[in-house]
């Protein structure tokens, strides 16, 4: 039977270029022969910083940032392909890496975000423009602009005083939309600042609705980008929806295949979401929709691991939301078993826990755990072991049959051969030390010795699969992440025969008692997002 494909002015993917992993031009190369298949007809590369800018030497220094030649080598590729390479970047906060640099500190507010109303501000952002100008062929362009939490409250504060924040929002996308124009490019922007500042940092509910002197000010060019991950039921896109028509402006809709939580992608809570977004989609006539892939602390999930979630987004588009058929197609399309790449997401899977509808990543905080601190130990408590071992071989039976795709599936299972033995080292560890088992501790030291042996030969899979895809630039906080991790396997194991020997008379961290991570929860939560969170309470 013939695919019914509706027909949208954009359907595209967003990938996320900036949180350390950027994408080789060989791989954005690849993921645009995907695209096309799908279905596809716009692609955005999410870049802070990730983009040469003439006359900003320190703008992506050290990041791996694109050289002009190679966004017109991709743009011509993806145009070739019936792919629109749209400029995606942000204009107002997430400068996340360039506010380290002292070139923007007499341009910065507050935490990453840029100063309003500083003509310097400005100039900054007239050469940003006028490089994408030179390198895109497209004059779409996304001027991001979200999460700007302290606009106003940092430096601008102490220059002007205060000022009433939406008049504050207003003002600025007033002149960013001008040098927009200026360099001919139509701008769309994430749409959640105006609804945060309307419900005191709240963005997405059935009820908020943004005063109506503040839409009015919105320049009517400019489109609104509703972005939504987190729901599962159609009537919470229906009423943002419907609140975002409220401006009067072209809405936008962005959904997300849940790639940054970790390692490994959450595939069956993505459908979930995007099966339901984008039947609103459809019943509201939305005409632009992007499917967001996000590389929250650190970049560590392939993209390329949700190829199926893409896809899906796509047919339930179309209207098909018969799993199985777009299963089917799926295979048929791309030679791999959409039901393979779905065990992807095994090491974020507790067995407990039914349904899709509770987001964990028990396989990120897990892994960067200190067997001696015990931050998450608690999260373990109520919960049957998850049989790592056991999700460790089915990955390996499914990395037989992958082809071109064996390296992911070797790289989760090395995780998972790993977590079979981390994953509850420190419980065990503090349970042994407490009741004085000098015999049990004896015989974890060749716990800690393997669980660092199989953490450096997934530290060299993972190592592997970076460099397949990506630039070489952010690997390095990998290597001080998981050699760090090697590392205090190491230390804590000879602490351990220093204990059991006699040596020393006491570990003072596994003196301490545990805390629940989340005191006010009534169940114990598995989402650890940041790395500097779950590794150490101390400062990183």
């Amino acid at each position: 039977m013939e695919r019914k494909i509706e027909v949208y002015q954009r359907f595209g993917a967003m990938l996320d270029c900036s949180r350390n992993a950027v994408l080789k031009v060989s791989a954005v190369k690849q993921l645009i022969d995907a695209l096309r298949k799908m279905g596809y007809n716009a692609l955005e590369l999410y870049t802070e910083d990730t983009f040469e800018v003439e006359g900003e030497p320190y703008f992506g220094y050290l990041r791996g940032r694109y050289s002009s030649a190679e966004i017109k080598d991709m743009d011509a590729y993806a145009a070739a392909h019936g792919i629109e390479l749209i400029p995606c970047i942000q204009t107002l906060a997430h400068f996340t890496n360039p506010v380290k640099l002292p070139r923007f500190a007499e341009i910065t507010d507050v935490n990453d975000i840029l100063l309003i109303d500083d003509e310097k501000t400005y100039e900054f952002l007239d050469k940003i423009f006028a490089s994408l100008a030179k390198n895109f062929t497209s004059r779409n362009v996304h001027i991001g602009m979200d999460e700007a939490h302290m606009v106003g409250l940092g430096k601008y504060l102490d220059k002007h005083g205060y000022c009433d924040r939406f008049e504050l929002l207003n003002r600025h996308l007033q002149r960013v939309n001008a040098i927009a124009k200026k360099y001919g490019f139509t701008a769309h922007m994430w749409s959640d600042m105006f609804f945060r500042l309307a419900a005191h940092g709240e963005y997405c509910s059935r009820d908020i609705h943004v005063p109506q002197g503040v839409r009015e000010k919105v320049p009517e060019d400019v489109s609104l980008v509703y972005w939504d991950y987190y729901h599962t039921q159609k009537e919470d896109y229906d009423a943002m929806i419907e609140s975002h028509k409220e401006f009067g402006r072209e809405v936008w809709f962005a959904g997300g295949v849940w790639t940054w939580l970790g390692f490994a992608p959450r595939t069956c809570f993505a459908n979930e979401s995007l099966k339901a977004s984008m039947r609103s989609v459809r019943e509201h006539s939305i005409q632009n929709v992007l499917i967001t892939a996000w590389g929250d602390d650190g970049g560590e999930c392939s993209f390329f691991s949700v190829l199926q979630v893409l896809y899906a987004a796509r047919r339930y588009a179309d209207g098909e939301y018969n799993d199985k058929i777009i299963a089917d197609e799926f295979e048929k399309l791309f030679g791999i078993s959409a039901q393979d790449l779905d065990l992807l997401e095994l090491p974020d899977i507790v067995p407990d826990m039914q349904g899709c509808g509770k987001l964990c990543n028990p396989s990120k905080y897990l892994l960067y755990a200190d067997p001696f601190l015990g931050i998450s130990d608690r999260t373990l408590r109520d919960y049957k072991p998850i049989p790592y071992a056991e999700y460790a071989e089915r990955l390996a039976t499914a990395k037989s049959r992958a082809g071109e795709y064996a390296y992911l599936f070797d790289c989760t299972e090395k995780l998972c051969r790993l977590l079979d033995i981390k994953a509850c080292l420190g419980v065990r560890t503090r349970a042994a030390y407490r009741g004085k088992d000098k015999n049990a501790l004896t015989a974890l030291i060749a716990d800690y010795e393997k669980a660092a042996k199989r953490a450096e030969e997934f530290f060299q899979s993972f190592r592997e699969r970076w460099h397949k895809e990506n630039k070489p630039f952010g690997f390095e906080v990998h290597c001080v992440r998981l050699g760090g991790l090697t590392k205090r396997l190491a230390f804590c194991k000879e602490r351990l025969q220093a204990y059991v020997s006699g040596e020393t008379r006491t570990i003072e961290e596994l003196e301490e008692n545990v805390l629940p991570y989340y005191p006010e929860s009534d169940e114990n939560e598995f989402w650890m997002g940041s790395y500097r969170n779950i590794v150490s309470a101390g400062g990183l």
